[in-house]
């Protein structure tokens, strides 16, 4: 089903994953805030009891819940009782902001097509971690971050967004760490957005169609021109 830009549906329902700070998550809060996502956060689930993103939520009101993962035996058992207990705020779409975690193929077959995730490279670079040091390092001229769809390979899922930043000779690990993040945060709500407003959709589990058209295989490059047309 596509929706015509501008018009809005009935509002749908978030529940965010978290393992650390929590920026991302802030970002979507702030996007349901002001409207731009046609949605709320309905929960806020980390894997860490002292997740910073919990605090956020907590001053957001939104319920916020602690699963620690070691207190499992086994990476199977966390992610079962994990999908339970997604489940029960019957979320709309599942967003993971910077949640540590390798998620089973049965967690994520369970959720295909409503997962999201944000990677800082420009997938297919560099999936897993150090990216930026990664990119640094193999002189690439730009680095960025990735929007995609969660599937069972580790930031294999389609690529729904993507933004590009120059990767300047006085950049290092940090600094281009931070100037990454500042675009993960207008292209993650931007993705969720076009998703809430049913304008978005995964089809065979690697193609993304927007506004009911097949997009590239690195999906949407984000600009300026981007967030205000889309």
């Amino acid at each position: 089903m596509t929706v015509p830009s501008g018009h809005r549906v009935t509002k749908k329902r978030l529940v965010v994953l978290v393992s650390g700070g929590g920026s991302n998550l802030q970002s979507m809060i702030d996007a349901c805030a002001s409207g731009q996502i046609n949605a709320e956060v309905s929960a806020v689930i980390s894997n860490n009891p002292d997740a910073g993103g919990l605090e956020r939520a907590a001053k957001a009101n939104i319920p916020n819940l602690v699963i620690d993962h070691r207190q499992f035996d086994s990476r199977e058992n966390f992610d079962r009782e994990l999908c339970k207990l997604i489940d029960s705020f019957a979320p709309d779409l599942v967003i993971l902001a910077g949640f540590m975690r390798i998620l089973t193929a049965e967690l994520v077959d369970h959720f295909i097509g409503r997962m999201m995730n944000i990677h800082p490279s420009l997938l297919p670079a560099y999936p897993g971690l150090n990216t930026h040091r990664r990119a640094i390092e193999a002189g690439d001229k730009k680095a960025g971050a990735t929007v995609h769809f969660v599937t069972p390979e580790l930031d294999g899922g389609p690529s729904i967004v993507q933004a590009q930043v120059a990767i300047e000779t006085t950049d290092n690990e940090q600094s281009l760490a931070a100037k990454v993040l500042k675009f993960e945060h207008l292209i993650y709500p931007l993705a969720a957005q076009w998703f809430c407003d049913q304008r978005l959709c995964m089809e065979n589990n690697r193609e993304i169609v927007l506004d009911g058209e097949l997009i590239a295989s690195h999906g949407i490059i984000f600009t300026p021109e981007t967030e205000q047309s889309k």
